[in-house]
């Protein structure tokens, strides 16, 4: 019971201690490099005007809402799959990784891109930018395009959200299904969802 009072005094010796604001520093957090938000497994249905229109399944989703220009990022990549108001499969993406610019509504997708439509054509690029304000998914990069008759490639793309109508900037060549290695077709990329035309610049 001696040993009390001495422990009592040192119980407050500490609680008066920290209490105090002397020695104490405020951290400065980058909201940068330092998620507001981190949340794993990841499997959310996304609505738009009331409206489920997406589903989106990611390991891991960290948020930046303090950043200079907030974003969301996927770094372990992410699956997309979108819907029309029927909640019909329309398109279905998926990337190694992604990073939404929340406020310009911006998606940007690095990595292995791979895209359908919902015609059952497949797209490949390393690189794809999707704005949700001007409705449209745009490249710069290579993409390959697999469809029922012939394969498409070249550097460069600008689609509408379904990816059902589409130009390809610098076409490289277009390959038959059916025994496309005996003849090679570069001259153009016109039918009836693909134009060679050149496309506008898209803010990225």
């Amino acid at each position: 019971m001696r040993r009390l009072p001495l422990l009592i005094t040192l119980i407050c010796a500490l609680v008066w201690g920290c209490s105090g604001h002397q020695g104490v520093e405020r951290l400065e957090i980058d909201g940068n490099v330092t998620p507001t938000m981190i949340t794993d497994s990841v499997s959310s249905f996304i609505s738009d005007s009331g409206i489920t229109r997406y589903h989106l399944e990611a390991p891991e989703w960290l948020m930046f809402d303090d950043a200079d220009e907030p974003f969301w990022l996927f770094p372990q990549g992410l699956a997309l799959e979108q819907f029309d108001d029927a909640m019909a499969t329309t398109s279905t993406l998926v990337a190694d990784t992604a990073r939404y610019f929340s406020r310009m509504k911006l998606w940007k997708l690095d990595g292995n891109v791979r895209m359908r439509n919902i015609d059952g054509d497949k797209f490949l690029t390393e690189q794809m930018f999707w704005n949700q304000q001007t409705h449209k998914v745009y490249s710069d990069s290579f993409v390959h395009i697999e469809r029922s008759d012939r394969i498409i490639e070249g550097y460069g793309f600008i689609s509408n959200e379904e990816i059902t109508a589409y130009t390809i900037r610098r076409p490289t060549g277009i390959f038959p299904t059916d025994g496309f290695g005996n003849r090679r077709d570069t001259s153009s990329t016109t039918t009836d969802k693909t134009t060679s035309q050149p496309a506008q610049p898209q803010q990225k």
